[in-house]
């Protein structure tokens, strides 16, 4: 796990001091080590230059150095992440002739592009963000793992292209515009989405979107494309029974958490109380044996109503861990806001953030460099609440009306809603393309979206965009494909990937390999949110026997979720100073932020709570990184 920097120009004075100066800025991800090296290339006038600064986890010797080369020269790499399958990866490299000086990944990442070219990225498990320089084709090539869990921002100019990690490390390169981006200035005050796509908060500067490859060219860096190497979604249908396929899961999950527990450093684990957690935790046990010291870390909240205190407790005790909860108030939130948002780099959508961070730095205090967690199991297998409607909708789609109509009961039940939400939903799902513009008219006025200067964002060209509507006969699928690629899973992996780093930690996320994911889009819908509307269907049964029942039939879905309105009504003084900021906000109508914080502050209301909240990102965000609202 590692922080990447680098530049590659076609012409100009190479900017080998912004890379010293981006590459600081990255200590925190790679604390342990630091190199650079700098290529001049042809053709003419073009140079590269490549810089890392390492956490090392396997290979501590100074022989996992980057950057790194193959011993003939041609490929050099800076790369942060972890293949999980280098072991096997490796075994096969060295049967087809290939020879190792090292016990690194990164060698085995190298050596594998070396023989297998981009055809390389689809055999990587784990996450991934790298950028490898080829001195014969004359190209840098800027890769990320298949579900954007390691970050990789980039900027192309007019005389080439530089990129980093993180982006107030790649704002230390000279000529970025530090403008907003009115798209996503929209997304965020909206929808509480900035991740999503290639583009980002900052109008100049791209992201290379999950499962995609970028080639940049020396002799013309500023015309490069990502261009997609894998998706989820391949077509492959299987029909299997249920059991079968529950059995092949918990294959599937024992071998990702074996490889993925592979470190020479202390590793911990992330416990939220839910099923997808807990099964990392009781797997790892399995993995481990009943000798290795397990440590939990979770989240506590003081609103009885959020807790998950009591399902962390029989998590912990059935794989016999060692628990540390772990608590924040209104007042460490309110001291410590400038500093998350300067770990985040850009604004996010809610205080949960906070409570994640506090539980990477408390399993740093306790000695941990890994840490393993349950992100990505409900994205993969269907454990939201708003799945529940796409799956009336294949249900409608596959003319089964009696059986729509019990499977929106049976899940109106299971998430304490009526059934007939459920199908007022399914059918918003199934408007016709024709209606979607009144569709958008009616959504924006129920949300209430009178403090948003809309005329602002339409001299931009930023206007009303369309609704999602799934287009197929398997809607649950496509909306989870959406939630993979376009929206959701994005946001989660920054708030992670930054938390864990600032206090110099690797994350690891089991459940997001591309075996688990081709493995879910096999299977049939039924499988994944069953006809009495559990959702995890399949989840849940692989685990059964191995995590405990109490966990398993947990009817409450939280979400690591933290009391919004009451931490926001408790500091009311500072988020009224905050709120001031907005005055001067073109992009907001300030006259109509007051009622909103009124309902927070006097009523505790939790939508208005989430929304106070967005306005105080963006002052944060706007004032911390100078950025311009023009």
């Amino acid at each position: 796990m590692c922080g990447i920097a680098g530049f590659v120009t076609s012409g100009g004075t190479p900017p080998a001091e912004d890379l010293g100066r981006a590459l600081s800025r990255l200590h925190h991800r790679g604390p342990d080590d630091q190199g650079t090296v700098f290529f001049p290339e042809p053709p003419a006038g073009a140079r590269v230059g490549l810089g890392n600064t390492r956490l090392s986890i396997l290979d501590l010797s100074p022989a996992g150095h980057q950057p790194m080369s193959t011993a003939d020269g041609r490929f050099t790499i800076v790369y942060n992440g972890e293949v999980t399958n280098y072991q096997e990866l490796r075994a096969e490299l060295v049967a087809a002739g290939r020879r190792f000086r090292s016990g690194s990944d990164t060698e085995v990442l190298l050596e594998a592009w070396a023989a297998w070219g981009p055809a390389a990225l689809e055999r990587l498990e784990g996450m991934f963000a790298f950028a490898l320089f080829d001195r014969e084709a004359a190209s840098v090539t800027l890769a990320r793992d298949p579900f954007g869990i390691k970050p990789l921002f980039y900027v192309l100019l007019p005389t080439g292209a530089v990129f980093a990690s993180e982006i107030p490390a790649l704002l230390e390169f000279g000529g970025i515009s530090r403008r907003a981006n009115p798209a996503r200035l929209w997304d965020y005050l909206v929808r509480s989405n900035t991740d999503h796509g290639s583009e980002t908060m900052l109008a100049d500067v791209r992201q290379v979107p999950p499962a995609h490859r970028l080639t940049v060219s020396l002799a013309a860096p500023s015309s490069a494309e990502p261009e997609r190497y894998w998706r989820a979604e391949n077509g492959e249908r299987r029909t299997i029974p249920f059991g079968e396929a529950a059995t092949e899961l918990r294959g599937l999950l024992e071998g990702s958490v074996r490889r993925h527990l592979r470190s020479d450093v202390p590793v911990g684990f992330a416990l939220s109380g839910g099923v997808d957690s807990s099964a990392m935790l009781a797997l790892a046990r399995g993995a481990l044996g009943p000798a290795a010291e397990l440590h939990a870390f979770g989240y506590v909240s003081d609103d009885p109503a959020l807790s998950e205190e009591s399902y962390q407790v029989i998590a912990a005790q059935s794989a016999h861990a060692t628990l540390h909860p772990v608590r924040f108030t209104a007042n460490d939130l309110e001291r410590e806001l400038d500093t998350l948002m300067q770990v985040q780099g850009e604004p996010f959508a809610s205080p949960t953030i906070y409570g994640q961070y506090r539980i990477f730095r408390a399993a740093r205090e306790a000695g941990m460099k890994v840490m393993v967690g349950g992100q990505g199991a409900d994205e993969i297998f269907a454990g939201y609440q708003r799945y529940a409607p796409a799956r009336v909708v294949s249900l409608l789609r596959e003319h089964a009306y009696w059986s729509a109509g019990k499977f929106a009961r049976a899940a109106g039940r299971r998430w304490q809603m009526r059934g007939r939400s459920i199908l007022r939903s399914a059918l918003g799902l199934s408007v016709p393309r024709r209606w979607q513009e009144s569709l958008r008219v009616a959504r924006r006025r129920h949300r209430r979206l009178g403090w948003v200067a809309e005329e602002w964002f339409l001299e931009r060209g930023i206007g009303p965009t369309p609704v999602w509507m799934p287009r197929g006969r398997e809607a649950l699928k496509e909306l989870l494909l959406h939630t993979i690629e376009d929206v959701h899973l994005q946001a989660l992996m920054r708030y992670e990937d930054r938390n864990a780093m600032a206090f110099s930690i690797e994350n690891r996320v089991p459940f997001l390999t591309p075996a688990l994911a081709r493995f879910a889009f096999a299977m049939p819908e039924s499988y994944l949110i069953s006809p009495e509307g559990v959702p995890k269907a399949l989840l849940r049964a692989a685990m059964r026997g191995i995590v405990p029942d109490p966990i398993l039939d947990r009817r409450d879905k939280i979400g690591f979720a933290v009391p919004v309105a009451g931490l926001l009504a408790s500091s009311a003084p500072w988020v009224e100073r905050q709120l001031k900021a907005l005055r001067g906000m073109p992009m907001v109508r300030p006259d109509q932020i007051q009622r909103h914080w009124d309902a927070v502050r006097i009523g505790r209301s939790i939508p208005d709570a989430f929304l106070v909240w967005r306005w105080l990102g963006l002052t944060r965000w706007i004032e911390q990184f100078n950025i311009r609202c023009d």
